[in-house]
């Protein structure tokens, strides 16, 4: 059984004030134990299906999901009286990626691989995936598989303890933290005893499937340096933009422009490095205090990862 871990989620004053916020928070999501935020629900994804008897697993990435999958199964294979019996041990994964992939994600992956993990480079991964499935392997795809859903519960009880929090910003490629997230908020229990919470999802230049839901984009369509959201069909997206529009939340874009913007900032006022992907959140943050988008409380950027 995977155990969380809680990431810290601090406030940050004079990021707020540049931003024009009131109060804004960064969880970071980059210090969790596999990575990043996909180290919620990758493990659990892993624990279900290995209780219905699967040892072989397959995944597709743009490299954090690839990650959490690798670290976990090293975990798992390392610890056999942990989770494993000894007769059922090793779990088997292999990691299809594309090859425009980025060098420093690839080198961590590779840095991972053993005679149970391959990292296999592909010029159609997802297919590959798909193949891997059809031969038996349990594919760990979350934009498809509801199961992932259910680890990004801890993810939302944590941000849920932040002061008067009104917003969450996150950078989005399949939709599923969203998602996940939007449902925990929207729930009746929950919004019984709060004030409700929106959540509003970034996506880049080069792919903006859910933002186009809120407004059409009129900017350049450069490659964006932002290199996690690649999801341009997204199969969430019939259930998450109305669950995004039920907060009061809304889909924002972020150019190069504003990414190295945002980077600068929370390196000015917060004294942080974070990633270009990371630095989507605090986009949408910025975009919605030029909007004069109203927030009556706190707003929460999820610093993801790489």
């Amino acid at each position: 059984m995977s155990l969380q871990m809680i990431t810290p989620q601090e406030p940050f004053p004079a990021l707020a004030k540049a931003v024009g916020l009131t109060d804004i928070y960064l969880k970071r999501e980059d210090l969790h134990t596999y990575g990043s935020h996909k180290g919620r629900s990758i493990p659990v994804m892993i624990d279900h299906y290995l209780k219905e008897g699967s040892k072989n697993f397959a995944i597709s990435s743009s490299g954090n999901a690839a990650l959490a999958a690798a670290l976990y199964v090293k975990e798992l294979n390392g610890c056999p009286s942990k989770e494993l019996p000894a007769s059922d041990s090793p779990l088997h994964l292999d990691i299809f990626v594309g090859i425009h992939l980025a060098p420093n994600k690839l080198a961590k992956l590779k840095k991972l691989e053993d005679e149970h993990i391959r990292v296999l480079t592909k010029e159609r991964p997802l297919q590959a995936l798909m193949a891997a499935a059809n031969e038996g392997s349990t594919s760990l795809r979350q934009s498809t598989d509801d199961i992932a859903l259910i680890g990004y519960k801890s993810l939302a009880e944590e941000l849920a303890t932040i002061p008067k929090l009104a917003a969450i910003f996150i950078g989005t490629s399949s939709g599923t933290t969203a998602q996940a997230l939007a449902q925990y908020f929207m729930d009746a229990k929950v919004s019984k005893m709060r004030t409700p919470v929106q959540v509003h999802v970034v996506q880049t230049s080069s792919c903006h499937p859910l933002s186009d839901a809120f407004e059409t984009y009129d900017g350049e369509d450069e490659q964006s340096i932002a290199n996690a959201i690649v999801d341009k069909t997204v199969h969430r997206k019939a259930a998450l933009v109305p669950l995004i529009k039920k907060t009061g939340g809304y889909g924002w874009f972020a150019t190069n422009d504003k990414i190295r913007a945002a980077q600068a900032l929370v390196r000015e006022h917060a004294g942080l490095e974070i990633s270009t992907n990371s630095a989507l959140s605090v986009v949408g943050a910025m975009e919605s205090a030029y909007r004069t988008w109203t927030i009556d409380g706190a707003a929460v950027c999820v610093v993801c990862g790489d």
